[in-house]
């Protein structure tokens, strides 16, 4: 996962309170279940010393957020200026998750969210396209209409003295989608999508994807999921396009777990594991990829601007920082990963480091 997304807390001084629970829509009394829930969070919270006006906060964000399709967890990190995270899960946690501490708890992020770069969907037919775009600017939609007419053959008009009209219902056709390949073209590179979802017809879907240039045509994903104008459910699309987000995560899981293997396998310096080696790649900011397992209770120390990070205080102490700060290793070691620009990962049985972390490094690091 890009950590780029949780820059934000960077610039936050804690303490932070992270939920996470199970906010499922998929009941007729869902409603009356997400009021039950919120209940036991905010008791959790004020048990463990959560400010009140942070708790209305949170409570604000969990009932104002759209309520999700089907089984869903939510996601909400909120620190004394309000909240800083709040987003659906792709599945609900296993057990509510309630934290109150120095630092922000994003573990269950990593596991269960939905990394949705930016992108564009285009519902596209002869005629035209909607397009919608979301950015770190949101979500927006537009319409757009070619002019090119007719580009259906009236019928009769072979009898009508005037000739095959076939060609240029077809040259009709062509214009308006070169139009809407000129529009996604500009849309995607002014928004750096990493993806273009098309829905439409089979032969409006070719066609359109003929008239884009290739660099944008590799970012398309062609959805079966309806036609425009014709029928196409909302809901579907958009748990299509989820799925397809889903997918690539596992690719990128794949990915990390191979190359932290071979890295490890052959000794290149390259990959680390445990609490020490990882720790050490850390405060050397070569830290390509954070992979994170289970780690337990287990911590870590840092000095007072959490510049430094160590195992334990005799090691931060040799590496020249004043030991301060005892966290557990589960906050620490993600947000100093987001701190050096490295991406996320949480992994599964693929593989099992040790301490319950690793890394794929950016280069050797010094030893220490």
């Amino acid at each position: 996962m890009d950590s780029e997304r949780f820059r934000k807390l960077l610039n936050t001084a804690g303490p932070f309170s992270s939920v996470y629970f199970d906010d499922s829509h998929d009941s007729h009394d869902a409603a009356a279940q997400l009021d039950l829930k919120w209940r036991a969070v905010r008791e959790e919270l004020e048990e463990q010393g959560a400010d009140k006006s942070v708790i209305s906060e949170i409570e604000r964000a969990v009932m104002d957020l759209r309520p999700p399709i089907g089984r869903s967890g939510r996601a909400v990190v909120a620190g004394p200026t309000g909240v800083l995270v709040n987003e659906h899960l792709a599945r609900p946690p296993a057990a509510t998750v309630v934290r109150v501490s120095e630092l922000p708890y994003l573990v269950p992020i990593l596991q269960l969210g939905m990394e949705q770069p930016n992108y564009l969907l285009a519902i596209v037919d002869h005629t035209g396209a909607d397009l919608t775009v979301r950015d770190g600017n949101g979500i927006r939609s537009e319409t757009v209409d070619g002019g090119g007419y007719p580009v259906h053959k009236a019928a009769g008009a072979e009898n009508a003295g005037y000739g095959d009209p076939q060609p240029r219902t077809e040259e009709a056709g062509r214009k308006n989608l070169r139009a809407v390949a000129d529009r996604i073209a500009e849309l995607t590179d002014g928004t750096g999508s990493e993806a273009l979802f098309v829905v439409g017809e089979v032969r409006s879907r070719s066609d359109l994807l003929a008239e884009l240039p290739e660099r944008i045509r590799e970012l398309a994903v062609p959805l079966e999921v309806g036609a425009r104008h014709s029928g196409h459910d909302v809901d579907e699309v958009q748990r299509a396009i989820e799925s397809w987000f889903t997918k690539r995560q596992l690719q990128i899981l794949d990915h990390a777990a191979e190359r932290f293997s071979a890295e490890i396998g052959r000794q290149s310096g390259l990959a680390t594991e445990g609490l020490d080696g990882v720790c050490s790649a850390l405060r050397q900011g070569a830290v390509e990829t954070l992979i994170i397992g289970e780690m337990g209770d287990a911590t870590v120390v840092t000095d007072e601007e959490l510049t430094h990070i160590a195992p334990n205080a005799n090691v931060l102490s040799e590496q020249g920082a004043a030991p301060a700060k005892t966290l557990r290793a589960d906050e620490a070691l993600p947000l100093f990963a987001v701190a050096v620009g490295a991406s996320l990962v949480r992994t599964d049985e693929r593989i099992s480091p040790a301490d319950g972390v690793a890394a794929v490094l950016r280069y050797a690091p010094t030893l220490g």
